[in-house]
């Protein structure tokens, strides 16, 4: 009789699990919803949590907090989260800089693999090279042609060392065998500033960031970074169109959450996110902030982020930025 007492047990056991786990999924969430930005309000990584939290909140019928904590160089947001509880209530919206950041920063607090659960990689979104209008070139070529016969001569702004601007503007370098001065400013803003007034010559930022100077001519796009052509700007041709495959990068937006957050809660997030992504509404949103969707699964953001903190970190050494 013991091995059937045994058996009956084990059963119930498993049976009260599946139950318990059944009503975590039909529970959550049962409180708001914090949503923490490594950035300052404004940026694109703020744009894109308000428009998921706002329809989070609807679905829902719990209210979403968008929680802006930058500085640090980005790392006091998933310092914050990787330390809350994981019960699904406190998420975390990051961008590439949250992969190059480990070989920036050796001495995070966190690890950014282990002590977060990957949830939904969002969007992506190029990098495009522009140049100061005075400059006599009309596409990469040109640029490679004009930086080789003046090597050293030429230099470009970026919002500091071991930013995606930066990075892109290495990797564009390295492929193309240019040598042009890297001039460090403290932000996106001041870099750009630099750009436009003629301070330096060339630069690299999201579409969203240039496209008004492009309007007004006080900015020439050369390229975009991506793998294809931007919807934002489809006239303007990407690196391996122009010769430079291996010169494609960008950047992108991705959700995580504390460290062994049940998996029933991820998967409802990640499900939950997609489709709010793929509202009309939020992809034409989305669009005119010149960004793609992504999607996928959690594994697969996690594969990305691993790929990611590996390519990032080797241009972060290659550049100097990266601690040694």
């Amino acid at each position: 009789m013991k091995p059937i007492i045994a058996i009956a047990i084990t059963i119930k056991i498993v049976a009260l699990t599946a139950t318990a786990s059944q009503a975590q999924v039909i529970a959550y969430p049962t409180k708001s919803i914090r949503i923490v930005v490594p950035s300052s309000p404004g940026g694109g990584l703020d744009f894109v949590s308000r428009a998921i939290g706002q329809q989070l909140a609807s679905s829902w019928s719990q209210s979403v907090i968008v929680d802006n904590r930058a500085g640090a160089g980005g790392t006091i947001g998933p310092e914050l989260v990787a330390r809350s509880t994981p019960d699904g209530h406190t998420l975390l919206i990051v961008s590439a800089s949250f992969a190059v950041n480990p070989s920036v920063y050796p001495n995070l607090t966190y690890d950014s693999v282990k002590d977060f659960s990957p949830i939904i990689l969002a969007t992506t979104q190029p990098q495009v090279l522009v140049v100061h209008p005075s400059l006599p070139v009309r596409n990469v070529k040109d640029l490679v042609t004009l930086a080789k016969a003046k090597p050293g001569q030429l230099n470009y702004s970026s919002p500091g060392a071991g930013t995606l601007s930066q990075l892109t503007f290495e990797l564009f370098k390295s492929v193309s065998g240019v040598k042009i001065e890297h001039i460090p400013y403290k932000g996106a803003g001041l870099s750009m500033v630099a750009t436009l007034s003629g301070e330096t010559q060339a630069s690299t930022g999201s579409t969203v960031s240039v496209q008004s100077h492009l309007n007004s001519g006080k900015l020439r796009a050369l390229a975009t970074t991506g793998p294809r052509r931007s919807p934002a700007m489809p006239e303007i041709p990407t690196m391996t169109e122009q010769g430079l495959p291996g010169a494609t990068i960008g950047g992108w937006y991705a959700f995580l959450a504390p460290a062994r957050t049940p998996r029933s809660i991820v998967d409802k997030l990640n499900s939950e996110i997609a489709r709010i992504l793929q509202l009309p509404e939020t992809r034409e949103q989305l669009a005119r902030e010149g960004s793609e969707l992504a999607l996928g699964t959690p594994e697969q953001l996690g594969k990305h982020l691993t790929s990611e903190i590996q390519r990032l970190g080797q241009l972060a050494k290659a550049s100097g930025a990266a601690k040694q």
